[in-house]
């Protein structure tokens, strides 16, 4: 197969899997836009008492918070529960205590002594310079909380007014640790005590809940601990790529599970109703947030809309029978914070799936692995980048030198291919025959330059969600303009470079016999890289050192073939 056909194969290919990508993306939207005009006339309403008074606890709506099976093995549980939602301008809030280590700044509402807002200190906005990242808010559009309570008869929920010990924490140099207490008294019934336990150089964030019973009968509350947000990725997602936002749930036994938002509006759910391990968590590009039951504990998984385009998912754990005047108590933490794999693997089996490689994670795995090795001798991500792109390139040496050499045997015998076609114009059958005769004598193999490639195209995709998924390279400079490997070149300068190196190397392949097809193939690389003009940085600079190196080889073996005269 000529190259003149190779160029149009990796550009169809890759093109299709990213204009697939979009189409999804934008389905998605359109869907979630019209599915959230429901109206909230149906919805539970949310009724806040004082502090110390008994919280309202909304309705049932007979909606079953999991995916539609009984939560076997949950004491007082038969699949459906009063389990309360919030609408987006329904969530209330009171007092905010404001919490900062050296790695994050948290507010806490008194109103269900919930997190509300989380900013990630040492991650910067994609849209606003110099700010941090707002992974949890809950005072504009893109309302995303943790949120979490107790279900049972007059038990506080998240709709619950708490006292916390006080308005501010502000972590101490050389301290470890700093906590915050919200507690709420139901007269007769409990004392509930929230404590939050924020450490130093740390995204997980402890929360004890610890239930003190003033009744004359066992209580058996059961807690619950759950994600509220919009349907909407937050802002500053690249263009031109589906990136996952929304919820994931993984377990031992079924592995990891994407749980979208259309699939929670459709009622198509297909994931574990409960389990004695495993995690709930909310995905989007970059960040994850994610409830970290202990192991070995019961838990119940749950997804559902409780609202206009707002969504909840959580976890639901028991706490046992609690005697009259004895006091129980349920760890539980949340990991908030950017997706390092490392960091991931070790908090809990399966969270380092959270980051986004595609349905390549397979082959993107190893080598991101093998990129933080090189960054960790280099210490520059775009150098580190570059050495990756040369030993790809090395270990599919004898397949390019294959194609190259295919190709090269292609030019050679272009004139006497040219005859043929003059002599058997008519003649299609008699043509193609004196072509494979052709390629027997001088013992080419028409697909020769064009299998290589397809065998490497896997490892490009793998590549591209690497460089567009990992964290690490957000913000990470390379050299001079390029500040951020993660955004596209301000300047362009990466993709101009591009552009010419696939000139370069379409003026060094056969030219295709059809003048309209040799036009067509001269403008070829420009409709293609017109795409990287917006793409990473890093992706970019993939390609062009990708390029140089194939020019280089290309030319390399032309030359030793007899054929380096004729570019």
């Amino acid at each position: 197969m000529n190259f003149q056909r190779i160029i149009p194969l990796v550009i169809f290919t890759v093109s299709s899997f990213m204009l697939w990508d979009a189409w999804q993306t934008h389905q998605k939207q359109v869907l979630l836009t019209h599915s959230g005009q429901a109206t909230l006339s149906t919805l539970p309403t949310s009724t806040n008492t004082p502090s110390g008074g008994v919280a309202s606890v909304p309705a049932s709506n007979n909606a079953p918070v999991s995916n539609g099976s009984s939560a076997a093995g949950l004491p007082g549980r038969s699949g459906s529960v009063e389990h309360p939602g919030v609408a987006a301008n329904e969530l209330q809030r009171g007092t905010r205590v404001s919490v900062q280590t050296d790695v994050i700044a948290a507010e806490l509402d008194a109103d269900g002594g919930d997190l509300r807002s989380l900013k990630l200190l040492k991650h910067l906005s994609a849209v606003a310079d110099n700010k941090p990242v707002d992974l949890f808010e809950d005072n504009s559009a893109l309302v995303y909380v943790a949120q979490s309570g107790l279900l049972g008869q007059g038990l506080p929920n998240h709709t619950f007014v708490f006292t916390p010990d006080r308005t501010s924490v502000v972590m101490a140099p050389g301290a470890e640790e700093a906590t915050v207490n919200f507690t709420a008294t139901v007269p007769g019934v409990a004392r509930v005590t929230k404590t939050w336990h924020f450490k130093r150089d740390s995204y997980v964030i402890g929360l004890d809940t610890v239930v003190e019973n003033l009744g004359t009968s066992p209580l058996s509350p059961q807690a619950y601990f759950q994600f509220l947000r919009v349907s909407k990725a937050p802002p500053g997602d690249p263009r031109f790529v589906n990136t996952y936002t929304g919820p994931a749930i993984y377990t031992e036994a079924s592995k990891f599970h994407k749980v979208s938002f259309q699939d929670i509006e459709k009622g198509k759910t297909d994931y574990p109703a409960s389990a004695n391990n495993g995690w709930i968590a909310m995905l989007q590009h970059y960040f994850v947030a994610a409830w970290l039951p202990s192991a070995g504990t019961p838990r119940e998984f749950y997804t559902r809309k409780v609202g206009n385009d707002l969504y909840t998912a959580g976890l639901i754990e028991p706490m046992g029978t609690i005697a009259p005047q004895a006091t129980g108590t349920l760890a539980m933490s949340i990991y908030a914070g950017p997706q390092e794999g490392k960091k991931l693997q070790s908090l809990a089996p399966g969270l380092d799936l959270t980051i986004d490689y595609g349905w390549l994670t397979i082959i993107a795995t190893p080598l991101f692995y093998v990129l933080s090795m090189i960054h960790g001798w280099v210490g520059n991500w775009g150098a580190a980048i570059i050495l990756l792109t040369i030993l790809i390139k090395a270990l599919f040496f004898p397949l390019s030198a294959a194609s190259y050499k295919s190709m090269a045997r292609m030019r050679l015998v272009q004139p006497k291919m040219q005859r043929i076609r003059e002599q058997f114009a008519d003649d299609k059958a008699r043509m193609n025959q004196a072509m494979m005769e052709l390629y027997r004598t001088e013992k080419i193999n028409p697909l020769g330059g064009c299998l290589p490639m397809v065998v490497q195209i896997p490892v490009f995709i793998a590549l591209y969600w690497v460089l567009l998924g990992s964290v690490e390279l957000r913000h990470a400079p390379f050299v001079g303009w390029i500040h951020d490997l993660s955004a596209q070149d301000p300047y362009y300068i990466l993709p101009l470079i591009m552009t010419a190196s696939m000139f370069i190397q379409q003026r060094m392949s056969p030219k295709p016999p059809d003048p309209i097809q040799a036009k067509v193939m001269l403008f070829m690389p420009l409709a293609f890289s017109v795409m990287f003009f917006f793409f990473p940085a890093g992706l970019v600079l993939y390609w062009v050192v990708n390029n140089v190196l194939s020019i280089t080889q290309q030319w390399q073996i032309a030359r030793m073939m007899g054929d380096g005269h004729k570019h």
